[in-house]
């Protein structure tokens, strides 16, 4: 059998608390990878357009001192030209002929790190490839990348011009590491808004169903529970309450039905027992009948005898019948009827005077209602329904219940000071239904009565409103 410990079960509250701070947690980290992912994608995109730039600026100027000069080859470029080109651009580049040879540099031959021969594989590539730009990454710790495109005159290849290309990303790293530490400072202060949000919103979720489970934890079978009311619930935790409160209801009927069931078990064996009881003194009676019937001669002269013994023994008989009778009678409680003729009116009317109720009203047509019944039964009987009576009280203002009102009963004003006084003056150990207009004070009185110990007490959720529209 497996053992489910509770206690090492985390709560619904402490769930919902983790898991906003984790959600807060990973949505930092996803933005902080998202800027440096797009940050790196923006830089390389920007360099490889500045670098397209600089190669079309060199090859536009060198076309056009081509042209202006009418020269046919790279070689016959003044070098002055090629420092001329090289300070306006700010950027060196080198110019090979088709084979690979060097024709002419920007940079000084004493500052001159790069080939002096193109390596086979550039050459293969605009042979073979039919391109006219090739890119590579420099492996000069100088340069970032290497570029090289054929330069034409009149459509014709006359030589490759090779341009060496920086990324210097310092201040964009820089620009970087300040956003990323604004950033991290923004979501330092948000993890700490969400801490107190996720506290008190994991245990406003989690109220009810604390309340909820409490209730559950307290409900008992054969005794009397009490409906939770909670207003403002979200809806999963609305139907719960529902579900719980339909579960009073059915808890309360099979409470009566198994009472009534009890009792009417009690009763059947008690019936039973009193049949058996009964059957007992009877059949030796009828032995007793049958043998004097048998064995009665009328000219006997022992005969008034006989008749002393037979009725005797029935007289024994019949005592014992009537003492079981007795017994049951004392066991259900119900003493003998003294009928006598009695005016209903004045009866009930000293009934009602023992409660001295001001809530009760007593209505009658005729001052006099004569009938034999029992004074005492009369009485109990209205001390009964007195005892059983749901009251009703109207917790409105006096100018609403006398606008009107449901009948037979009576104003408490909610707002009055002496609210409370009053109720304390009731019985409460009564049933009581309390109604307004709407519901919102007879619910706040309902309140009011369970913490000053009242038992049973309905609230007319709809109120008098909703009562005149039947």
């Amino acid at each position: 059998m497996k053992i489910i410990n509770s206690n090492s079960k985390t709560s619904l509250s402490s769930r919902i608390f983790y898991y906003m701070i984790l959600l807060v947690l990973v949505a930092s980290i996803l933005i902080a990878a998202i800027t440096i992912i797009q940050f790196n994608k923006q830089s390389k995109e920007y360099h490889e357009q500045r670098l397209e730039r600089k190669e079309n600026h060199l090859i536009l100027n060198l076309n056009y001192f081509l042209s202006e000069s009418k020269a046919e080859r790279l070689d016959s470029i003044p070098q002055n030209k090629i420092n001329e080109i090289t300070d306006i651009h700010e950027i060196p580049f080198e110019l090979y002929s088709l084979q690979g040879n060097l024709l002419k540099s920007s940079i000084s031959e004493s500052k001159n790190n790069f080939e002096k021969i193109i390596s086979p594989e550039i050459l293969t590539f605009f042979q073979k490839e039919n391109k006219t730009r090739y890119v590579k990454d420099s492996e000069d710790s100088k340069y970032s990348k290497s570029s090289y495109n054929l330069i034409y005159n009149n459509k014709t290849p006359i030589g490759i011009i090779h341009m060496p290309y920086y990324i210097d990303d310092s201040l964009s790293k820089k620009e970087l590491e300040s956003f990323l530490m604004n950033l991290g400072i923004v979501y330092i202060n948000m993890l700490l808004i969400a801490f107190v949000f996720a506290y008190f919103l994991s245990n406003y979720i989690t109220q009810s169903l604390t309340r909820i489970s409490q209730r559950i934890k307290t409900t008992k079978l054969n005794e009397e529970n009490a409906k939770i009311d909670i207003e403002k619930t979200p809806m999963e935790v609305s139907i719960l309450i529902d579900s719980y409160n339909a579960m009073i209801d059915d808890l309360e009927e099979s409470a009566i039905k198994l009472a009534k069931s009890e009792r009417e078990t009690a009763w059947r064996e008690m019936a039973k027992q009193v049949a058996h009881e009964i059957k007992n003194p009877l059949t030796p009676m009828r032995l007793t009948i049958q043998s004097f019937e048998k064995n009665f001669n009328p000219e006997d002269n022992k005969n008034k005898e006989k008749i002393r013994g037979f009725s005797k023994s029935l007289i024994e008989q019949i005592d014992t019948m009537s003492s079981i009778a007795t017994a049951f009678s004392d066991f259900a409680n119900m003493p003998e009827q003294k009928r006598e003729l009695l005016n209903v009116v004045k009866v009930v009317q000293i009934a009602l005077d023992i409660f001295d109720k001001d809530y009760v009203e007593y209505t009658i047509e005729n001052d006099e209602i004569l009938t034999l019944f029992d004074r005492t039964q009369l009485i109990r009987v209205v001390t009964n329904l007195l005892n059983n009576e749901i009251v009703v009280i109207d917790v409105r203002t006096n100018k609403e219940f006398k606008e009107g009102n449901i009948e037979t009963s009576f104003n408490l004003d909610f707002q009055k000071r002496e609210f409370i006084d009053s109720l304390d003056k009731l019985d409460k150990n009564k049933q009581y239904l309390i109604y307004c207009a709407s519901g919102n004070r007879s619910l706040k009185a309902s309140h009011i009565m369970k913490s000053l110990g009242f038992k049973i007490i309905y609230n007319y959720k709809k109120g008098y409103k909703d009562w005149i529209k039947d």
